[in-house]
């Protein structure tokens, strides 16, 4: 990459939804008649991001897409289950609500007793699972199962809470978690005090398939750090057939307990969770198959080595082998191994290597035919397609050029083509594409600018595309495989928010420090004079996977940087190096230094702000949260000249702090980097502060301990330096009760104002 002259390149031409009106009249000022916005409106309900249409599901035959519908008004208002027919359009309720609540009884036994009207019968279901055939429906409510058949509209309960164990930890004892059904429609599986058990539909006959479950040894049941930071979403998988699971046991033992305080209590109460921080013990996984009716396990032949991550699990359509992805610690050589689910031998058939790290993914798709595999890999710089023989025969590279597959919704076996959603437009936007397997006829089906999130049909014929950009939220709408919209399911027009007369962003790009072209983003403020200056809040994430230059709907954050820019602030973003969707080479240079190349890029395109006649280079304020909140302090210390105010949320101060999976991807072990992790830690360079800062943090987030703010407290303290903490008691990671974000907005809002 060469160094080049700061260029800006206008990507899209956004429109606003109203037009600014009155030009010249200070930097707060509004266009006649127009609404200004309050934090209280922002994150207060009815929600501004307007209502999607939620618990949407494809019926297994792609006939239906069913989905949760709200009728009628105040406390005789419900939830039902309603369906579309998607080759007629046509609405329908699914389940007779009145005839579910008589199946979702009460704790005592009656049906709908002395229940309150909260959704679908008198005790909501969370969830609902189609049957294989489009016939039934499981329903899961109060941590238990209810089955329901379609045709008849009649149903049952399948399962109840066992008899209570106190010396249980966690209080979980009885509750189920994880439901799935048979592929053969004959059994619900699910997992309850740590080991895996089958019901069957017919008889309701229940049984235990696992034995000598345990919080420290977990069969079927995943722990914190596999789904926090490998995307691996259950622990168990039904073979084709129907006759066996294949189960992931996780031994805890090994990995550090870190306590979580609940400060509100009077007597300390205190839960204890297992979290493996850098360079500690990771849980020991191993492979195990059981039959569906239960009896011994067999467990598959992953190597000798430990101390690796068994990512991903999929059966292989003859139902007698099983492909497991094997990562390295180092995560930088990955191998799919095929085992024989009855003998568990295992083969190495594919591997990947890179000097950096390897981004991990749910491509793998097997073919009906039982020979050939469907792969993604970044080998080329780019995640692209690739076609294999289940022998580890490379076929064909189906997708190449610079640009990201980034999810793959569907494979058409009869017509040999493959649907996935890329960044082939735009890295800041994404559209669905079709392909055939053989690399040709690659079609963009999706038209307006912006973000498209897909969910494919069964059978290939229809999706629904969840659409919005930068000014929009989300709408639904179902189309034809063809790219033909068919019908709208929910348009979401919020018609309040034009009368905020809200600012459309502009994107353009910036030389990094290396002379790399930077997506940016900016909003001006209302009423905007080129011949004033203004200051100027930079919003970052800067971390791996993130963006935040999106033309896409950005939620309330979005809406509380529209009021900041109607109270007289420049809103700017830039994604930096180390970020996600512009090929493996831009995620790369933090490798074992992070912060430095981030803040590098950040300062490039700060000073290309300060170069703007209508920029106030002395007032550069900065905020994020969690990595973004990292990033906040880093820059705060590091180029304390810089900026002036800067606001960290649930910022990470010391990445020995963090989990093992994340922080060693990119930092290495510690003990192979002590350097590296000493420099990227904001709590070395806490004595360079010099701007006003702002610290947020949940004494409860189980993600980004609270002993990361605490630690660097310590250092303020040595350094004689004076910071403003805000605490919410028993909050998480993302303090997220519309209470408290009011309070945490507010919060920032002023401080702002104050210091800025």
């Amino acid at each position: 990459m060469k160094s080049s002259p700061l260029r800006v390149k206008s990507y899209l031409a956004v429109i606003c939804l109203l037009a600014v009106v009155g030009a010249g009249i200070g930097p707060t000022a509004l266009g006649q008649g127009a609404k200004p916005l309050t934090v209280e409106r922002i994150y207060g309900q009815p929600s501004l991001s307007g209502r999607l249409t939620t618990g949407i599901a494809w019926s297994p035959d792609g006939k239906l897409l069913s989905y949760f519908e709200r009728r009628g008004q105040g406390g005789e208002a419900r939830t039902e289950l309603w369906t579309v027919e998607v080759s007629t359009g046509a609405r329908r309720a699914l389940v007779d609500a009145d005839k579910l609540d008589q199946i979702l009884v009460t704790p005592a036994g009656q049906p709908g007793a002395g229940g309150q009207q909260t959704g679908l019968g008198r005790v909501a279901p969370q969830r609902y699972i189609w049957g294989p055939n489009s016939d039934a429906l499981l329903f899961v409510s109060q941590g238990q199962l209810y089955w329901f058949d379609l045709k008849t509209q009649s149903g049952k309960k399948l399962t109840t809470a066992a008899k209570a164990e106190p010396e249980k930890p966690g209080g979980e004892t009885g509750m189920i978690t994880d439901p799935k059904i048979s592929p053969d429609g004959r059994w619900v599986s699910f997992v309850r005090d740590y080991d895996l058990q089958v019901v069957n539909v017919e008889s309701g006959k229940e049984k235990q398939v696992t034995k000598g479950g345990s919080e420290e040894l977990m069969n079927g049941r995943l722990d914190w750090v596999y789904p926090e930071e490998l995307d691996i979403r259950t622990a168990y998988w039904w073979s084709p057939d129907s006759k066996q699971i294949a189960f992931l046991q996780m031994n805890e033992r090994p990995v550090g307990k870190y306590p979580l305080v609940d400060y509100l209590s009077y007597t300390g109460k205190t839960e204890w969770m297992r979290y493996p921080k850098a360079g500690d013990a990771n849980p020991i996984v191993r492979v195990g198959v059981v039959a569906a009716t239960g009896g011994p396990v067999r467990w598959m032949d992953t190597g000798r080595e430990t101390d690796v991550y068994l990512a991903r699990v999929n059966w292989l359509r003859d139902s007698r082998r099983l492909a497991i992805q094997r990562l390295n610690r180092a995560q930088n050589k990955l191998e799919l191994l095929f085992a024989d689910a009855t003998t568990g031998r295992s083969q190495v058939v594919l591997t990947e290597e890179d000097k950096y790290w390897i981004n991990l993914s749910d491509d793998l798709y097997f073919f009906a035919d039982g020979q050939r595999f469907l792969w993604s890999s970044e080998r080329d710089g780019f995640r692209h397609l690739y076609l294999y023989e289940t022998s580890g025969k490379l076929l064909k590279q189906i997708t190449s050029g610079a640009w990201e597959v980034t999810d793959v919704a569907g494979i058409d076996e009869r017509h040999s083509a493959v649907y996935f959603v890329a960044t082939e437009k735009s890295p800041i936007e994404r559209h669905f594409y079709r392909a055939g397997l053989d690399g040709s006829g690659m079609k963009r089906l999706t038209g307006e600018d912006g973000t498209h999130g897909v969910s494919l049909s069964p059978d290939v014929q229809r999706y629904l595309d969840t659409y919005s950009n930068a000014v929009t939220p989300p709408r639904q709408d179902i189309y034809r495989a063809d790219g033909t919209r068919q019908l709208v399911l929910n348009e979401n027009n919020v018609a309040e928010l034009e009368t905020y007369q809200l600012q459309a962003p502009v994107f353009f790009t910036v030389a990094g420090a290396d002379g790399t072209p930077l997506h940016a983003m900016m909003i001006k403020p209302a009423g905007f004079d080129a011949s004033k200056k203004y200051p100027v809040i930079v919003n970052l994430y800067g971390g791996p996977h993130g963006q935040v230059v999106r033309n896409g709907w950005g939620g309330s954050n979005f809406l509380w940087h529209q009021m900041m820019a109607q109270k007289g602030y420049i809103i700017f973003s830039v994604d930096n190096r180390g970020m996600a969707a512009r090929g493996h080479a831009f995620e790369t240079p933090i490798h074992k230094r992070m912060g430095e190349v981030e803040l590098a890029d950040q300062l490039a395109a700060v000073n290309y702000l300060k170069s703007q006649p209508f920029v106030d280079g002395s007032r550069i304020g900065i905020w994020g949260w969690s990595y973004g909140g990292y990033m906040t302090c880093y820059a705060m210390f590091q180029a304390a000249d810089v900026f002036k105010a800067g606001f960290a949320g649930a910022p990470v101060t010391d990445w020995r702090q963090y989990d093992t999976i994340y922080t060693e991807r990119y930092m290495g072990l510690p003990k192979e980097n002590e350097a590296g992790y000493k420099q990227s830690s904001p709590v070395t360079h806490a004595a360079k502060l010099k701007g006003k800062l702002l610290i947020a943090h949940g004494t409860r987030d189980d993600n980004v301990h609270f002993a990361n703010t605490v630690e660097l407290m310590e250092e303020f303290i040595k350094a004689k330096r004076y910071t403003d903490v805000q605490f919410y008691p028993g909050r998480g990671h993302g303090i997220s009760d519309p209470g408290a974000r009011i309070h945490l907005f507010n919060r920032v809002t002023q401080f702002f104002l104050d210091n800025l």
